[in-house]
């Protein structure tokens, strides 16, 4: 039996947090081990198992396009969560404190740092109470950074590389904030380490 082609092998593989959980300040260990462990290492599963089931639908001729199209739906949702949220947990572990290259490109981008987060917090809370994801992204066609909305794991601007995201699920904070999700927003950007941050935009900026 032949291996299935690199697209369809489904080696996709979890991630350790970079950090210890029981040091961020507003986020409980429980809160962020639950994230972690299922939302996080259920979408690597899921990824993993869809492209197993693509490589076998590749081989039946027979199957009806709706059918492919489901499973390519499904890879779609389920690679952006794993991204997402890869990116999302290997923020974490800093003093929120922005420094660096990233900081004054966004206050040139959007006249001063802080009109930058109070724009990012807005887009956040636009989220709020539903379902989805705040980007800062730096935009490799346009040049320039924007804060976007993601309805979903398959939402993002084209040509956008994402820098900082804010998980607005409300697996994300319930947990501990129930409804209150801008005290949850406070704790993210108070436990955001930006030299992750900085290091993302200096990369994506000089392609």
């Amino acid at each position: 039996m032949t291996s299935p082609a690199p697209a369809f092998a489904g080696g996709h593989t979890v991630k350790p947090l970079g950090f210890d959980p029981t040091n961020l300040t507003g986020l409980s260990e429980k809160l962020i081990r639950s994230h972690w462990e299922n939302n996080y290492q259920g979408s690597v599963k899921t990824l993993n198992m869809i492209e197993g089931r693509l490589a076998a639908a590749m081989a039946d001729k027979d199957l009806p396009p709706v059918v492919y199209g489901g499973l390519k739906r499904e890879e779609l949702h389920r690679t952006g969560s794993v991204i997402l949220h890869e990116l999302y947990f290997e923020q974490f572990g800093g003093n929120g404190l922005a420094a660096g290259s990233i900081r004054d490109a966004l206050a040139a981008s959007h006249g001063s740092f802080e009109a930058w987060e109070t724009e990012f917090r807005r887009t956040a809370m636009a989220l709020a109470g539903g379902s989805g994801w705040a980007i800062l992204a730096w935009n490799q066609y346009t040049r320039s950074l924007h804060n976007y909305w993601a309805w979903d794991h398959t939402n993002g601007p084209v040509a956008g590389v994402p820098l900082l995201v804010l998980d607005m699920y409300e697996h994300a904070f319930a947990m501990d904030y129930g409804t209150a999700a801008a005290k949850y927003v406070d704790s993210f950007m108070h436990n955001l380490d930006w030299a992750v941050v900085d290091a993302r935009y200096r990369s994506a900026s000089r392609t």
